[in-house]
């Protein structure tokens, strides 16, 4: 038994959702996002309760239940609050910066890093070592993220590069003489 699957998705004011065979798509305030789930399970629309159930008791039918419940969830929270994903720099010199659809990174290479940022994503710096990723889809968000973070993560010896709002680090002992 999923205990994810079992239960209903509530969608909030202002989000409609509408179901036509496997596929959900639901509008909010934010815009609108659809899925598609597989044959192993039934999606049914009761008011504004959105519920999934499994076809059969196969071990991928189970899988699909509380992965489609949660994929439903996904869209519902994007469309009327969105997603959004902080980045910390840390290092001297280490900055950020937007410029048009272009994030310019200094991280201590010879060059400066541009980024470019994908459509259905919204980067921005409120400061020099601050990164904010905002969107309505979930795993575009943390992939932009990451894409960020993968330029220079953080090390462990003095900490330095890009980092999760909030991450913990796990620092190392240098050398000793």
């Amino acid at each position: 038994m999923s205990r994810i699957g079992k239960k209903p998705v509530e969608l909030p004011n202002g989000v409609t959702a509408t179901v036509s065979g496997q596929t959900v798509e639901v509008k909010g305030p934010k815009g609108t996002r659809s899925f598609t789930a597989t044959d192993d399970v039934t999606i049914a629309l009761d008011g504004n309760v959105v519920t999934v159930t499994p076809r059969g008791t196969s071990k991928r039918a189970r899988q699909q239940w509380g992965m489609a419940r949660s994929m439903v969830e996904n869209l519902a929270t994007g469309v009327s609050q969105g997603f959004k994903k902080e980045l910390e720099i840390q290092g001297v010199g280490y900055r950020a910066a937007m410029q048009g659809n272009v994030l310019k990174l200094s991280l201590g290479y010879s060059h400066e890093v541009n980024f470019e940022v994908p459509a259905g994503v919204t980067v921005t710096a409120p400061k020099q070592t601050e990164i904010v990723v905002e969107g309505i889809d979930q795993q575009l968000v943390g992939q932009v993220a990451a894409n960020i973070r993968d330029w220079k993560r953080p090390e462990p010896y003095k900490g330095k590069g890009i980092r999760y709002k909030g991450e913990f680090v796990f620092r190392k002992e240098g050398k000793k003489k």
